[in-house]
């Protein structure tokens, strides 16, 4: 079987995921979809939408064919680490020929080249680096400013820059550097994708952005996300609502988290990832000063810190993960854990049964009885991530726990 991997949050899933399943199949023409899923919370360090069953039915009633969790470890680390953690799983699994990846540009040269910098680090990028790290910036743009400098005998600084500013670019751009630390044999695929921008709200031809669903969401503006997502998606996302189960937005978990911070010692929160430089004391001040997670944010908040890592941040503090965490698993996944799949992707699980060193996890009580030590701290990590993350409802009869145990794979 030809068998392309894509990864993806689906939070939500909408048109624009269909448009991208759609063209990898007409692209490649693969016979199987394979989708490295994050879990329950997500790299912009917040919770799904939607939880982790429920987007794996959205994705293959529109075309996936097998949904594999990615693990928390990756899922809420930095598009490092994560496309780290998605490449090293699908890689993993030994059947599959393409990623594909949605993106502002199909300039995959360009893409691949900007990645070749990046695992290689020469001295003189390094330096650029530092330089710009040393003016006090976020490593974001401290590493825009770097690359374009560093590259502007090959390409138009304005050019690079563009390039830079679309997390999607940034994602497909680790996707392709973990491609080369892992030595994969697996080929990239960018898909130019269609409607507004990462971050917009616009809508152009019943295409929008996740981002933009999101916010109609949280306004209760839920016919008009009708218009943008596949019908049985809405159907899904209407039906979850209704149910009082849905959306999930960080603010449901503000008392969690703010009591995570204020009962962590200033040692304990330096341990946690994402903490560097002295961080964990503004965090620990933070906690003292702030009553909401908006204002614990916005005292925390400077040039170099972004929302995002702070977000990320406060999580890990909820869920603690720790550098140790992140550095233990780095290209190091431990499981294949199954979340649905279609006929079709039954198949692609005998193939990897037959291929893949990893164990395939259907049930979650059989694994941990045979597992190692480091696949069962792995697995608790998705596990307790889930029992968490049923606190955020606000109907107190959806707080269940050992949903991982109970839970049915999607089919």
């Amino acid at each position: 079987m030809n068998i392309c991997g894509i990864v993806a949050e689906y939070n939500p899933f909408h048109n624009g995921h269909k448009y991208h399943i759609e063209q990898t199949k007409r692209e490649t023409d693969c016979d199987a979809i394979v989708v490295i899923m994050s879990g329950n919370f997500i790299q912009r360090g917040v919770p799904a939408l939607f939880d982790k069953w429920i987007r794996t039915k959205m994705a293959l009633e529109n075309g996936a064919d097998l949904i594999i969790e990615l693990p928390l470890i990756y899922s809420t680390s930095s598009a490092e680490y994560f496309a780290q953690g998605s490449i090293s799983l699908l890689d993993g699994l030994g059947v599959v020929s393409n990623i594909s990846f949605g993106s502002d540009t199909t300039d995959i040269d360009t893409l691949k080249r900007i990645a070749n910098v990046l695992y290689l680090e020469p001295e003189n990028y390094k330096k650029l680096l530092q330089s710009e790290i040393k003016r006090g910036v976020s490593y974001p743009i401290a590493r825009s400013n770097a690359l374009k400098n560093f590259l502007k005998k090959e390409y138009d600084a304005k050019y690079i820059a563009d390039i830079l500013l679309d997390p999607n670019n940034i994602l497909g751009i680790e996707y392709l550097k973990a491609l080369l630390y892992s030595n994969s044999m697996i080929k990239p695929l960018a898909i130019k994708r269609k409607g507004g921008d990462y971050n917009s709200t616009a809508i152009v031809d019943n295409i929008c952005s996740a981002t933009a669903i999101r916010e109609l969401l949280e306004k209760n503006e839920l016919k008009a996300v009708e218009n943008v997502v596949p019908k049985e998606t809405f159907d899904t996302i209407n039906n979850e609502i209704l149910n009082g189960r849905a959306p999930m937005f960080l603010k449901n978990f503000e008392n969690e988290i703010m009591y995570s911070l204020r009962k962590s010692t200033v040692e304990e929160l330096r341990d946690i990832a994402d903490v560097t430089e002295g961080l964990e004391n503004l965090i620990k001040k933070a906690s003292t000063i702030g009553k909401t997670i908006d204002e614990i944010i916005d005292i925390i908040k400077t040039k170099r810190y972004t929302r995002t890592r702070i977000q990320r941040i406060l999580l890990h503090t909820l869920l603690n993960v720790t550098k140790k965490d992140v550095e233990d698993y780095k290209y190091n996944p431990q499981y294949i854990r199954v979340l649905g799949f279609t006929k079709t992707g039954e198949k692609v699980l005998s193939q990897i049964y037959n291929n893949s060193n990893l164990p395939i996890v259907t049930s979650v009580s059989k694994f941990l009885k045979t597992a190692n030590s480091t696949g069962q701290k792995m697995l608790e990590k998705d596990i307790l991530a889930t029992d968490i993350y049923t606190l955020g409802y606000q109907i107190p009869k959806f707080r269940e726990v050992n949903l991982d145990y109970i839970k049915q794979v999607v089919k």
